[in-house]
């Protein structure tokens, strides 16, 4: 018997205990014999690891090194970062702040402190639920929340960008970036729009996909007091969703996801496995949330973006990093389990009491692993 049939046999146990707890009441609602129903086989989401509130920077190391993506930003290390005077990563009232230096005038060319998170935990799947207040936008702004590979150097052991934009966007934009090989299938069952197939990172920079949604970066993103954006990877597709404030799913609020296409609609983005081996590309993979300047993607599109002055020039003046914050109210990751069973007596799984009795088993089931 396997531990979740264990759990559901124990609750089924609680259960008729309960029943002939008054005899006359049992047998005038039971006048057969009691029978043994069967669960069918249900997946469940069990949390794993829950970055939030005091301890949500513990389970993050802080990069502090050159930026990779030649950035004007001197990535400092957690002493400096969590410092009681002007402190770049703390937290407020449960949420996580994490933002750039926006006190400090700079010199010409001088980088500006910021921060880099990669956690110490690495994933080889599951669903990954971050719940955004605030994220960071403006002019030379270049914020991301990411997961890169450490199996091998990159791009070895892929590159998935959840989050990403420059400048003030309003769009979010998700990229897979891969060794030769993996392709994005287009059209695929997703609702952005495909910007590359070649997830080949050395050529064409990675497969994307633009979520066209007004409100899923930058400053309208904000306005609408943030969202949820939730990723499940497994190995036949990597989906990625993206709920504004009030569209937030209740199985999210309440702990308990469900990540279907039937709840959740169609994902903004997706890489499925009909032309990329998933589970060859994408490999131990660690979480990233930081802010950079400027660099190779916002430093080149600068004035593009409609952006006045040089790049260079804007991160001189603090006032205009006020808005270069990450505020993150939590990120949960979770494992999928499957959970089956024979439950021992009558049940009606019609019925509002058995039905929370297997909800109640799936409950108890969460603490069993």
């Amino acid at each position: 018997m396997t531990r979740a049939s264990a759990v559901l046999a124990l609750a089924a146990a609680s259960r008729v205990a309960a029943l002939t707890w008054n005899p006359t009441a049992w047998l005038s609602r039971r006048t057969h014999e009691p029978r043994s129903t069967y669960i069918a086989a249900q997946t469940i989401w069990i949390p794993t690891d829950v970055y939030q509130g005091d301890t949500f920077f513990d389970q993050f190391d802080f990069f502090n090194y050159s930026d990779p993506t030649n950035g004007l930003v001197n990535y400092v290390n957690r002493d400096v970062a969590m410092r009681n005077d002007n402190p770049l990563a703390y937290v407020d009232n449960d949420q996580a702040v994490i933002r750039v230096d926006n006190w400090s005038w700079l010199g010409s060319g001088q980088h500006r402190d910021s921060v880099r998170l990669e956690s110490k935990t690495t994933y080889d799947g599951g669903l990954f639920i971050m719940d955004v207040e605030h994220a960071p936008t403006g002019c030379a702004v270049w914020p991301a929340y990411w997961t890169l590979g450490r199996a091998e150097q990159w791009p070895g052991a892929g590159e998935i960008d959840i989050i990403e934009g420059v400048h003030n966007n309003q769009h979010d934009q998700v990229t897979w970036h891969t060794s030769a090989g993996c392709t994005l299938t287009d059209p695929g069952n997703f609702s952005g729009t495909a910007i590359h197939n070649n997830c080949e990172a050395n050529v064409v920079g990675g497969c994307g996909i633009v979520d066209w949604s007004s409100s899923s970066f930058g400053a309208t993103f904000n306005s609408y007091g943030g969202g949820v954006y939730a990723m499940r990877w497994d190995n036949s597709s990597i989906d990625i969703w993206f709920f504004y404030r009030a569209t937030v799913p209740q199985d999210i609020v309440q702990g308990n996801p469900k990540p279907t296409y039937q709840n959740w609609g169609r994902p903004s983005a997706s890489l499925s496995n009909l032309n990329c081996d998933l589970k060859k590309y994408f490999r131990k993979h660690a979480i990233i949330i930081n802010i950079t300047l400027c660099g190779d993607w916002a430093g080149n599109t600068y004035q593009a973006d409609g952006c006045s002055g040089s790049c260079n020039d804007r991160v001189m003046d603090p006032g205009n990093m006020d808005n270069a914050t990450w505020v993150i109210n939590s990120l949960r990751v979770y494992q999928p389990r499957t959970l089956e069973g024979l439950m021992s007596g009558a049940l009606d799984l019609g019925s509002s009491r058995d039905a929370a009795l297997v909800t109640a088993a799936t409950s108890l089931a969460l603490f069993a692993w």
